[in-house]
């Protein structure tokens, strides 16, 4: 069979691809309205339309709006057309519209009913575009002029000019029409409906027309034409005049203002939308339903104002019955309107696709694409769809859709059912010659949009098309794959990858598709190597003009290899194994990370992880120098996969970026480079993608084997790798039989404790034997091994022992007393809570020095412990070197300790033996200095014998002093200071000042002290206490009846007087206080220090009291002499001070005549200050 002869109507008939309101021939108008498919969305929306119109002419409503809705394509103005066809019921072929679609409603009689119903009435339309009929210059009134344009013409006026159209109405109305054009063609020789247009330039023939016809004057006719102003014209005249129109027609009489374009018309003008809202107010309140305004708009008129919905809430209420399109049934549209098949034809393709069906559905298998884009799903589905697969329907939509969003297109370019029948129509046509194993590739719906492309899109095409037919690197079948990739370019519901190009490149039934693959791999390769074409991972990529020319650029943009292997290892160590450590069992093993020849982090030194890229030579690649080189390695040859190239393409354009000032490039420019970077992430992703599997599919040679791995990811295989080489390469690995786990396992080795195993061996004996015999071969050499040395050693190829058990196994070795630890010269003891420190801390291991056990002879240890015993009174002083070394030094520091708090003591005091003590500290230091070496200790000890012996005994006296004699000695030279002062006064008891010089005498020995004389202490303080008691008693007497005295003087100095009784009082609580003062004091000196203040205080007192009771001096009179009397002369009394004879002479022992001398002295100083201020001196 021919594929043209297929098809129920002629393939080659023309089909207007995108309907327009204006196209009002006869044979256009009869095709698009046989044609027109009634698809199960338009049903509805018919259905929809006519009840709400059709109740109108029972129920009268002001809501006359219509509103349809849809983007580009959806067939909104077909539709309206549809509807003013059938409302009319336009007579096409002397047939009615409505006779027309009763065949199309065939299968649903109810619906037809109501078309039937709705257009028995009289009606006519005013069907028009808003967007063509109405002014460039859009002002306010822009959408009333547009309706009144469109009525007057309707009426047969000349709506586009409405001072003619003014003119033409009044004529009607004078019912003098057929005389005023009569007469204008008599003047002008010329029609006037043909003359109008130009009725500026038919002055002369108009205005004497004017005077003929109306009888207006030659001024006033020709004032009027002359008239520039703008007509007056408002809403309301307008509706008025429809309103007198449909008053003249008869009942139910219905007049539509079908407007197309409305919504692209008015956008979201304010003026314009308010314009449109008072207009279909008016009309809808003084017409009613008998007008109505039918509009189409790609927005839902709520859309349009929804960002100012209260303002224009009324014409939402007018608009009530809207109408939404959509393309979804665009199928059902090309299946009855272009494929439709003749009924013989529709079993023989149902036959041939059953035969064919499992190679029909393995040739149209997508990857990575949405569920609905796929082949046929049966027979009934390829006869109607044939030549055509049903992705291509999906597909093609979503073509049209995205080439307009990007703005390769102009605006009359649809996506719907319109611009898709041609699309179809088109493609059926290329191939219409060809038999029924044909099938259209989807490249052949690109010459449906080409020419509505943008020149840089076209350009590529048509170069590509010259450079097939000049053999310049590209075929003829390039140029199809090169329109495939433009047409799928932004629908990201399938992949242009390799597969899916094939899918859509399949033009035949019988097609071998492994065959094709090739064929279009070929293809893509040869369009790469030109540079129509990018790729980016497994998709490739249509370029523009601008496109290849960033593209060349970015290709020719040089980046080093090494840096490529650079990100490779980033990516490798960084995304996809990130572990730098690898975990066996309970041990972690750090390896160098590599890649080629390049070191990722720090070097360690132990095994290697080695990457091969395609960047190494292959040579170097070979087996056997592979296994040669991978002793102590895992190298992983990366298999075949294209990491390298989209790694590269990812840093060409990053680099190219960087190089370039694409803030001052063109906007398109910039637009290409944004592009490119994101292109450069993908790149990044599919690289790391791409690496993942060369490491899957990689050959892996391993410590000079070469291994096959079982099936795992990346990561799986590399672990496995380095789980072998860990096994080898750590060959002493399994010496460790136990793990420590934490200080207190290494604290517990070091005790002695936890290292039995079952079978009676101890635990990692193995371990502790080869780390000895390393130590003895240090030795040796004589060469200084420190902890640090120890770990490096045994942390390496081959042990690989952790960190925690080279610390066990030293500990081991310090248990077994087979090795010495020292640290900072110091020998240190199994059981020095920092010995853990020093075997594991990174900071101390260096400073830590273990060596080859040097033990103390048993002749030494044996007289030790028995000097030991003895010394120290014990019996349980260890036998081996390391406990009696542990009890040596415990025991001497605890008695060097001893003897340092002892001579504490001597601080601030004068105890006897200070020197002796020193020297029991000195001793027991002399013996802790041999510390650091266990020999030498023990030796000190037994050489220092007699002198510890010595001072021992020596320090018994100091012992027994401080333990029971110290506090009778202190008080002893407590009395001697307290006493200091009251010396002169003890003179007077000869008893207790003898008892007093014993004592000081006693106190102050230094050195040969005898304790024995410290008893004698208590009765000498007690001797001295008494006497002292006794002159205390004494000298209270003596200061008690001072007190006496001064009060009874002060109280006869005041006698009656009232005026003093409060300075008499304030006396008496002077002396009572110096009363308890004298009780309480227990120093002579400082109650002979209370006399003066209380003699000062009486004399002071009395003198006070004496000022108050002098009485006043009397006036002498002179006898009578006749002369002129003198003035007698005041009585000047003596002022004499009392004080008694104790402050002039105080009690003193003197012994020498300079003693004598001195006190007469200080009497004479003292007499003299008292005669000061006064007339003299009383002593009582």
């Amino acid at each position: 069979m021919i594929i043209r002869d297929m098809f129920y109507d002629d393939i080659n008939r023309k089909v207007n691809g995108v309907i327009k309101v204006d196209q009002d021939e006869t044979g256009v108008i009869s095709q698009e309205v046989r044609e027109y498919v009634i698809t199960k969305e338009l049903k509805k929306h018919f259905i929809s339309f006519f009840n709400y119109y059709g109740d109108s002419f029972t129920t009268p409503t002001s809501d006359m709006g219509v509103w349809i809705s849809g983007f580009f394509g959806s067939g909104k103005s077909h539709f309206l057309k549809m509807l003013s066809y059938l409302l009319e019921n336009k007579e096409i072929d002397s047939v009615k519209t409505v006779e027309r679609f009763r065949e199309k409603f065939a299968d649903d009689p109810a619906t037809f009913m109501l078309i039937d119903n709705a257009t028995r009435y009289e009606t006519e339309t005013i069907l028009f575009n808003i967007d063509i009929e109405g002014s460039i210059n859009k002002d306010k009134t822009a959408v009333l002029r547009v309706f009144a344009k469109m009525f007057y013409n309707h009426l047969g006026f000349y709506g586009e000019n409405l001072k003619v159209a003014m003119l033409e109405k009044y004529i009607d109305q004078s019912g003098k029409t057929e005389e005023f054009r009569r007469i204008f063609e008599e003047k002008k020789g010329k029609p006037w409906v043909e003359q109008r247009k130009a009725f500026a330039f038919n002055g002369k023939f108009i205005v004497p027309t004017l005077m003929e016809v109306l009888g207006m004057s030659e001024a006033d006719a020709q004032n009027w034409f002359s008239d520039k102003s703008a007509v007056d014209f408002s809403i309301a005249q307008l509706v008025d005049d429809i309103k007198a129109y449909i008053a003249s027609k008869p009942k139910n009489f219905r007049l539509l203002f079908m407007v197309d374009e409305a919504g692209q018309y008015v956008g979201t003008d304010t003026d314009m939308l308010l314009n449109l809202q008072s207009l279909t107010e008016k009309i809808g309140s003084e017409c009613g339903s008998s007008v109505w305004v039918i509009c189409t708009g790609q927005e839902a008129i709520d859309e349009i104002i929804k960002v100012r919905a209260d303002e224009f809430s009324r014409i939402q209420a007018r608009f009530k019955t809207r109408l939404s399109l959509t393309s979804s049934s665009v199928d059902e549209v090309i299946q009855k309107r272009i494929l439709k098949k003749k009924p013989e034809v529709t079993p023989k393709l149902e036959a041939l696709y059953n035969e064919n069906d499992s190679v029909l559905r393995n040739l149209f298998s997508f990857t990575d694409s949405i569920l609905d884009i796929k082949g046929f799903s049966g027979s009934q589905e390829f006869a109607e769809d044939y030549p055509f697969v049903p992705y291509q329907f999906i597909i093609m939509q979503k073509v049209f859709g995205e080439i307009r969003k990007h703005g390769s297109v102009g605006k009359h370019f649809s996506g719907g059912e319109r611009s898709m029948l041609s699309g179809f129509q088109e493609a059926a046509q290329k191939v219409q010659n060809h038999d029924e194993y044909t099938l259209v590739p989807f490249f052949h719906f690109y010459d449906t949009v080409h020419s509505f492309l943008d020149g840089s899109i076209r350009r590529v095409i048509e170069r590509c098309q010259k450079a097939a037919e000049s053999g310049a690197g590209i075929e003829a079948y390039d140029v199809g794959v090169l329109k495939l990739l433009y047409l799928i370019r932004y629908v990201d519901d399938i992949k242009s990858n390799l597969d899916n190009i094939v899918i859509l490149m399949a033009d035949d039934i019988r097609t071998d598709k492994i065959t094709l693959r090739e064929f279009v791999r070929k293809s893509l390769d040869r369009l790469l190597s030109q540079n129509y074409i990018g790729r980016t991972g497994d998709t490739y990529n249509f370029l523009t003009d601008e496109e290849q020319d960033v593209q060349r650029e970015i290709k020719n943009t040089p980046v080093d290899t090494a840096a490529i292997v650079e990100r490779i290892a980033q990516i490798v160590y960084g995304d996809i194994y990130t572990s730098k450590k690898f975990r066996y069992g309970k041990y972690d093993f750090s390896f160098d990370q590599m890649v080629d020849g390049v070191t990722v982090g720090a070097v360690t030194g132990g095994m290697k992880l080695r990457f091969l890229t395609v960047a190494t030579d292959a040579i170097e690649k070979s087996d056997m120098r592979l296994m040669t080189e991978s002793s102590g390695q895992a190298i992983v040859v990366l298999g075949d996969t294209p990491y390298y190239e989209s790694l590269e393409n990812a840093m060409k354009i990053r680099k190219y970026v960087k190089q370039r000032n694409v803030a001052q490039l063109p906007k398109s420019v910039q637009d290409i480079i944004r592009d490119q970077q994101d292109e450069a992430n993908a790149y990044d992703l599919t690289a790391m993608d791409a690496l993942r599997k060369a490491i899957e599919s990689a050959e892996f040679f391993v410590d000079g084997e070469r291994l096959t791995f079982k099936g795992g990811d990346a990561k799986s295989k590399i672990e496995q790798a380095l789980e072998y080489l860990v096994a080898h390469v750590y060959s002493e690995l399994d010496l460790i039989t136990q793990n420590a786990e934490s200080d207190e396992d290494i604290v517990r080795i070091l005790t002695g404790g936890g290292q039995q195993r079952l079978d009676g061996m101890r635990h990692n004996q193995s371990a502790a034997a080869r780390v000895e015999e390393y130590l003895e071969m240090q030795a040796k050499k004589i060469l200084p091994t420190s902890m640090a040395d120890i770990q490096s050693r045994y942390q390496a190829i081959p042990y690989g022992w952790r960190e925690i058990d080279v610390a066990a196994v030293i500990a081991m070795l310090i248990y077994d007393q087979k090795v010495t630890v020292k640290y900072a010269g110091n020998t240190i003891q199994p059981r020095d809570s920092k010995l853990p420190d020093m075997l594991r801390k990174k900071s101390e291991i260096g400073k830590t020095m273990v060596s080859q056990r040097q033990s103390v002879t048993v002749a030494n240890l044996k007289e030790a412990k028995e000097f030991l015993r003895d010394y120290f009174d014990v019996m349980n002083v260890p036998d081996d070197e390391d406990g009696m070394i542990d009890f040596i030094i415990n025991k001497f520091t605890e008695q060097k300790t001893h003897y340092e708090d002892l001579l504490k003591g001597y601080e601030g005091k004068k105890y006897p033996d200070k020197a002796l003590v020193q020297d029991a500290v000195g001793l027991m230091k002399d013996v802790l200095s041999q510390r650091k070496d266990n020999v030498a200790l023990v030796s000190a000890v037994i050489k220092k014998e007699n002198a510890l012996y010595d001072n021992k005994d020596a320090m018994q006296n100091v012992e027994a002093f401080f333990k029971s004699q110290v506090q009778v000695f202190d008080a002893a030279s407590k009395m001697l200071t307290d006493l200091q002062n009251e010396l002169d006064y003890l003179s007077h008891e000869e008893e207790a000042n003898r008892a007093l010089n014993r004592i000081r005498l006693l106190v102050m020995v230094q050195t040969k002290f005898n304790y024995k004389c410290i008893p004698e202490l208590n009765t000498l303080m007690a001797t001295v206490r008494e006497g002292h008691n006794r002159l205390l008693a004494t000298k209270r007497e003596e200061l008690l009846e001072i007190v006496r005295q001064c009060l009874e003087a002060i109280h006869t100095a005041a006698g009656d007087n009232v005026a003093a009784r409060d300075i008499s009082a304030a006396a008496d609580t002077f002396y009572t206080e110096k009363q308890q003062r004298i009780n309480e004091l227990e120093s002579l000196a400082l109650l002979d220090g209370l006399i003066p203040p209380m003699l000062q205080q009486q004399n002071t007192t009395c003198s006070r009291i004496e000022a108050l009771t002098k009485p006043a001096p009397k006036p002498v009179t002179p006898p009578h002499t006749g002369g002129v009397a003198e003035t007698p002369k005041p009585y000047a009394k003596k002022i004499i001070k009392t004080y008694n004879r104790q402050i002039v002479f105080p009690t003193k022992r003197l012994e020498t005549e300079a003693d004598v001398d001195a006190y007469v002295e200080m009497v004479r100083g003292q007499l003299k200050t008292l005669m000061k201020n006064c007339d003299g001196i009383e002593l009582k």
